[in-house]
């Protein structure tokens, strides 16, 4: 049997050859056990640092009058260009609003007539089945549909400047009122 000189690991000798694989193979499990060790001493770091808590936030004196002023309410960041929502409030309920109307009309493209319920939408454009609830966070939802027509309403639980009421039909108009509940009379803001 010749050995082959020019390759060690092939020469032939099963012995020498195992030694040489035990070696790397411990060099190897050191590697990994220093690399384990440093993963789980960064982990500590971060959790500790994250588990310290901010502050408490200065107070002028512990005798505060009961009644001190409170900052106004942060001012509405519209969502996109052109965003006719006065609130976070009305943005959910318009997006609300905006689903229902394009579910519609994908239903009705598909059917060749418009759903009688908000069930009868679901998995219809992005309708899910989470949003045939009618209440809707500050507002509820009130659903009108024949297979002609529609209406969809969004009456908020608190009618002010902030949380107008909207209406829309199959014509996918949106109209709002923040003195009464929105109809079809009601100025587009769409």
């Amino acid at each position: 049997m010749k050995k082959n000189l020019e390759n060690p690991l092939h020469s032939g000798d099963w012995w020498d050859n195992s030694r040489r694989h035990s070696r790397g193979r411990f060099s190897m499990k050191k590697n990994v056990t220093r690399f384990l060790l440093i993963i789980a001493a960064l982990t500590i770091a971060a959790s500790t640092l994250s588990a310290q808590e901010p502050p408490p936030p200065a107070t002028s004196s512990p005798a505060a009058p009961a009644a001190a002023p409170q900052a106004p309410a942060p001012t509405y960041q519209p969502k996109f260009h052109g965003d006719p929502a006065r609130s976070d409030s009305e943005a959910a309920a318009l997006a609300y609003m905006r689903v229902v109307i394009r579910a519609q009309h994908q239903f009705d493209k598909q059917y060749n007539h418009f759903a009688t319920s908000l069930a009868e939408l679901v998995h219809s454009g992005s309708f899910t089945k989470r949003m045939v609830n009618p209440d809707r966070g500050d507002y509820t939802a009130s659903f009108e549909g024949q297979k002609d027509s529609f209406i969809l309403t969004m009456t908020p639980k608190q009618l002010d400047a902030q949380h107008r009421s909207f209406y829309a039909e199959d014509d996918g108009k949106i109209h709002a009122d923040e003195e009464k509940p929105a109809d079809a009379k009601s100025p587009v803001i769409k």
